[in-house]
């Protein structure tokens, strides 16, 4: 169970109790009804403690949580609680410091769609936002994102992302920088993935009879057709998918290598902060990285960006693929 949602029942159940006309409601009572409710959300019994609804009811009463009035009233030993305001409510309060900031966050996050084709209606949304809860701002942007709205082929996201939800088969028209004539095929989309600042599409293509990704940047053309989809296999999760590869490359037919790489000392710190891979794993006294992948183009286009800064030592088969590279580059540069 997420804390952040087990709170917010707790501050319902509590808000509640201190809006009821009947009863009273010391911490005990409390206590109950978010077990209660707790109960009602999750299905789990989980009980709450005196400590808990203390530091609930300091949240509820502060700037950052609702800034609610609440009365402590003793009768006798016991100490009760209620509103000040009978008609208060943490459902009728302002939105809380708190969350401002993270509605700010959340819309931060959005621009990033702004000027994308098919994104046009996101932006009407945000400016409704900033105007209702007064972000709008005239200062300068305090954050930036990698994207390229220029990039061919971004028109088709929508269509794209509509037929994997809609289950739609498509007719792709595809021309790839290595084949001079476009080729069209009979795709089942799944799933897009972006990769070093491009889309790609993954879908099971009927003439292969197997998974093909496609650049986006290299779709000229899609469109529907009448056809009986094939689903995605059940036991095919894309994560698990591109686990064992760096990009959108996955070889078939080949096994993950355990790749061992020397890397320069002032540039060390920078791969040990910002890993290759997940599965990477560092040596700090011999400045030495290793990942766990097969190797593919993406790979080695990546490794050859740290210039005369890294160094494949293991296997021998991807320090020759390095090598190869290498001298086509020597060749240029004579």
């Amino acid at each position: 169970m997420a804390q952040n949602k087990g709170a917010i029942v707790r501050y319902r159940a509590i808000d509640r109790c201190l809006r009821s006309k009947h009863g009273r409601y010391g911490w005990r009572e409390l206590a109950a009804a978010c077990s209660e409710a707790l109960y009602d959300a999750f299905s789990e019994r989980m009980s709450v403690s005196r400590r808990q609804i203390y530091d609930d009811i300091n949240h509820m009463e502060s700037n950052a949580g609702y800034r609610a009035e609440i009365e402590h009233y003793r009768d006798g030993k016991n100490v009760y609680y209620r509103y000040a305001d009978p008609n208060f409510s943490i459902e009728k309060a302002p939105i809380t410091d708190n969350e401002m900031n993270q509605l700010k966050e959340t819309i931060l996050m959005l621009n990033r769609f702004k000027g994308m084709p098919h994104f046009e209606w996101m932006e009407e949304i945000l400016s409704k936002l900033e105007d209702t809860f007064h972000l709008k701002s005239s200062e300068d942007s305090v954050i930036g994102f990698e994207q390229n709205l220029d990039l061919k082929g971004l028109e088709n996201i929508t269509p794209l992302f509509e037929a994997i939800v809609n289950q739609q088969v498509l007719n792709i028209r595809y021309k790839s920088f290595k084949k001079n004539k476009p080729i069209t095929c009979e795709i089942h989309p799944y799933y897009l993935k972006q990769y070093n600042n491009r889309w790609f599409l993954l879908g099971w293509n009927t003439e292969f009879k197997d998974i093909t990704n496609f650049a986006l940047d290299r779709i000229e053309a899609v469109s529907p057709i009448f056809a009986e989809y094939i689903p995605k296999p059940e036991n095919l999760d894309f994560d698990e998918y591109f686990e064992d590869v760096v990009g959108v490359t996955v070889p078939k037919g080949k096994q993950v290598e355990h790749i061992v790489m020397r890397v320069a000392p002032d540039r060390y710190p920078y791969i040990k902060n910002k890993p290759l891979h997940p599965s990477q794993h560092n040596n700090d006294k011999e400045f030495r990285i290793s990942i766990d992948v097969i190797p593919n183009n993406e790979l080695i286009a990546l490794l050859l960006s740290f210039g005369s800064q890294l160094e494949v030592l293991e296997p021998q088969s991807v320090r020759e693929m390095m090598r190869d590279h290498v001298k086509t580059l020597n060749k240029f540069y004579k």
